[in-house]
C-alpha cells in the first residue's frame, strides 16, 4: 500500500508506504558500531541484486561492473513511479496515489569510503548526478519537487552502510520548502531582493557564524540553529536552479563540500548527519498556480543543509515544534573554523 494523505489540522502531507517495512538493514537495534555486510547489494559486482541501473558513470555496459556512480530505483520505494495522481477527498480528508519516484544514489563502489574521503573529482560526479536526476524528474508534469538528500550513519537513518543518497520526487510540495518559498516571496515583494542574499550579506558583513568561504560558496551556522553545528551552504552568486549548475560550478561545489565534510569529521569525531537539498520546485506541472512563481528566480536561492546528529529530538520539540540548541552557532562556526583540513 502507498498513499498520500493530507492532515488537514498540521497542513502536511503523509506518505503510507507498507514496502518500507521491507527495506534491510545493515545493523541490529543496540549495536554500537555498523559493520559492513558481507552480502551489500550496492557493492560493485552485485549490480544484479539492485532493479535495473537508471543513470550511471561507467565504463562498459549497463548493469554491470566499471562503474563510478550509479543510479537505481529503490528496490523498497516509499511511493511508486506509475500511475495517475488520483487527487480525491473523503469528508474532510485529501489523498493522492501513492505517486512519485524513489531512487538511491550510489556514490561509490568502495563500500568503506565516504563522501568526506573521496576525491574532489569524486565529490563531483555526485553532484553530478544530483544534477542529472533533478533535470530528468523535474520534466515529469507529474511532480511538483524533487529532494534530494543523504542519510550518513544509524542515527540519521541510514539503513545500508554502503556510501549513498537518496532522491524523492513528490506531487506536492514539502511543508518545510513551502514555508520557506514563502518567506522568501514575501520578502522578495517587499523590498525586491533575495532574503537569502540578504542573509548571506549581512554574514559575511559581521564573519561569526562562517565557517567555509571561497570565492563562490559560503557555509554558515545559522543564526537560529536547530541543532549543534547545523551548517547551510549557499552558492555566493543568485542562484535558483540546482539543476542549472556548469560543471565548473559543481566542481568548485564538491571542493568546498568536501572542506566542509572534513572540518565536520574531524571536528566533532565523525557523527551521523543528514545532508539536504532544497532546489527550485517543478512548476511545469502546476496549471493553476503559474502566477505564484512569477518571481522564483529572483526571490528563491538553492541551498544545502548539514545536520550533525549529535542530540536528539525529544518531547518538548515534538510538542511545540520549538528547538533547544546547547550551542550556540557563533561557537560552534568559530571552532569548526579552526579544524585543520
Amino acid at each position: 500500500m502507498r498513499e498520500w494523505r493530507y492532515d488537514p489540522i498540521q497542513k502536511r502531507w503523509i506518505i503510507i508506504s507498507t514496502t518500507r517495512q521491507q527495506r534491510p538493514v545493515a545493523w541490529q537495534p543496540g549495536e554500537e558500531v555498523p559493520t559492513p555486510q558481507v552480502d551489500c547489494p550496492f557493492c560493485e559486482g552485485r549490480e544484479g541484486e539492485t532493479p535495473p541501473e537508471v543513470f550511471a558513470f561507467r565504463t562498459g555496459g549497463p548493469n554491470e561492473p566499471g562503474w563510478r556512480v550509479r543510479v537505481v530505483p529503490n528496490k523498497f520505494a516509499a511511493l511508486q513511479i506509475e500511475g495517475e495522481l488520483e487527487r480525491r477527498g473523503r469528508g474532510m480528508y485529501d489523498r493522492i496515489r501513492g505517486i512519485g519516484a524513489h531512487e538511491v544514489i550510489i556514490e561509490s563502489p568502495d563500500h568503506e569510503c565516504c563522501l568526506s574521503d573521496q576525491t574532489d573529482a569524486h565529490i563531483s560526479l555526485v553532484l553530478s548526478a544530483y544534477r542529472q536526476r533533478l533535470r530528468d524528474l523535474m520534466s515529469d508534469t507529474r511532480f511538483r519537487y524533487v529532494l534530494v538528500f543523504k542519510n550518513h550513519g544509524r542515527e540519521a537513518g541510514m539503513s545500508l552502510s554502503h556510501p549513498h543518497s537518496q532522491v524523492i520526487a513528490m506531487p506536492v510540495t514539502p511543508r518545510t520548502v513551502a514555508i520557506e518559498l514563502q518567506s522568501a516571496r514575501d520578502h522578495y515583494a517587499r523590498k525586491e531582493r533575495c532574503i537569502f542574499c540578504d542573509i548571506l550579506d549581512q554574514e559575511l558583513e559581521e564573519m561569526q557564524r562562517v565557517v567555509e568561504l571561497d570565492d563562490d560558496y559560503a557555509t554558515l551556522c545559522p543564526y537560529a540553529s536547530r541543532f549543534p553545528y547545523e551548517m547551510a551552504l549557499l552558492p555566493r552568486r543568485h542562484m535558483a536552479d540546482f539543476a542549472t549548475l556548469t560543471d565548473n560550478q559543481l566542481s568548485s561545489l564538491a571542493r568546498h563540500l568536501k572542506r566542509v565534510l572534513q572540518r565536520m569529521k574531524h571536528g566533532l569525531g565523525a557523527p551521523a548527519y543528514n545532508l539536504i537539498l532544497h532546489t527550485a520546485p517543478n512548476t511545469s506541472g502546476t496549471q493553476g498556480r503559474r502566477d505564484y512563481w512569477v518571481t522564483l528566480g529572483e526571490d528563491w536561492h538553492w541551498h544545502i543543509e548539514i545536520f550533525p546528529r549529535l542530540t536528539r529530538v525529544a518531547g518538548f520539540e515534538w510538542g511545540s515544534g520549538f528547538y533547544i540548541n546547547p550551542q550556540p552557532p557563533e561557537e560552534a562556526a568559530a571552532r569548526l573554523r579552526a579544524i585543520e583540513v
